[in-house]
């Protein structure tokens, strides 16, 4: 459509660093290429070594000339989280893109314990957002993106229900993402309330074709489920680029004001193009997302210094 925000429409990069998580496949790798594409020099931050370097390879055979390195980290450890955050090797990053995550996977606990979906989605991004924040508050202008579902709406958050494993999946996964959606806007809220440049967005990509639902954990589901669930997906969600829009939009547009919500424009956020979705209940419920902070520095053992003066 005439006017419409394209992935051609990212302003140029140059200069900056930026480290997304969940780069080796769907929405994480687009976005770690285009960013890429247009001069910033990528961490593509990986749970396994071998997916990762091969999301590498393609990387730099599609963009060539592009500045990328790989970095392994597993968001299910919190000791894995704290030694890709020690042995980066970059004092500066200019941006964050939260876009790892788990969907409506059998029921399982993470390395410390966690349900899966609540410990890889919500507690791992937590920490590891935590971790990296000195290098964060080292950029001039700072941003966290961080990745939700347009499902958040659909199921009712109880900060009880989050480490119960009860009330499974479906039901475990849209928490996780509505702790995605609490996460960001209270990262922006403190950061703001501190004076600190640090901008924190919550997006949604809409039904878009990824692995998440066939991949990883769920590879192994019946029969039944790894026949008809990828043919779904490939006639009623849209290409992987298109659900890269909102995140690359989130991460690159100029004067994007933090602490809102980016998801598709159209139907149910379903599809469209990226558009500001603020009217959203959850963004204004600063109670529920003080708490689940507050959880969150409980159960990780990670707090955020908003008070540490920037670097250089």
């Amino acid at each position: 459509m005439p006017g419409a925000w394209s992935l051609d429409d990212i302003p140029d990069q140059s200069g900056r660093v930026a480290v997304v998580t969940g780069a080796n496949s769907g929405i994480g790798y687009v976005t770690a290429r285009e960013l890429a594409r247009r001069g910033a020099h990528v961490v593509l931050a990986c749970r396994s070594p071998a997916r990762g370097r091969a999301a590498l390879d393609r990387l730099r055979a599609e963009t060539p000339g592009a500045r990328a390195e790989l970095a392994t980290v597993d968001l299910a450890s919190l000791a894995s989280i704290a030694k890709f955050a020690a042995g980066l090797p970059h004092p500066r990053i200019d941006l964050l893109v939260n876009n790892a995550g788990v969907a409506m996977v059998p029921f399982a606990r993470t390395a410390d314990g966690f349900e899966s979906q609540f410990g890889i989605n919500h507690l791992g991004t937590y920490a590891l957002t935590g971790l990296l924040l000195p290098r964060l508050l080292a950029a001039p202008e700072p941003r966290v993106v961080t990745v939700s579902s347009e499902g958040h709406r659909y199921v009712r958050f109880r900060l009880a229900a989050l480490t119960a494993g009860r009330y499974y999946a479906p039901f475990a996964y849209l928490r996780s993402k509505r702790a995605n959606l609490y996460f960001a806007v209270e990262l922006h809220r403190r950061a703001a309330a501190a004076g600190l440049p640090l901008r924190s967005l919550a997006v949604a990509p809409g039904l878009t074709r990824t692995n998440v639902l066939t991949g990883g954990a769920n590879a192994g589901r019946g029969r039944l489920y790894r026949a008809v669930l990828p043919l779904l997906v490939r006639a009623l969600f849209r290409p992987t680029p298109e659900g890269s829009k909102t995140s690359l939009y989130a991460a690159t547009l100029p004067g994007l004001p933090g602490g809102g919500y980016v998801a598709p424009g159209g139907f149910l956020e379903l599809r469209g193009e990226p558009a500001v979705r603020n009217g959203h209940p959850a963004l204004r419920d600063a109670g529920t997302a003080r708490r689940l902070w507050e959880l969150s520095e409980d159960l990780t053992g990670v707090r955020y210094d908003l008070s540490a003066p920037r670097a250089g």
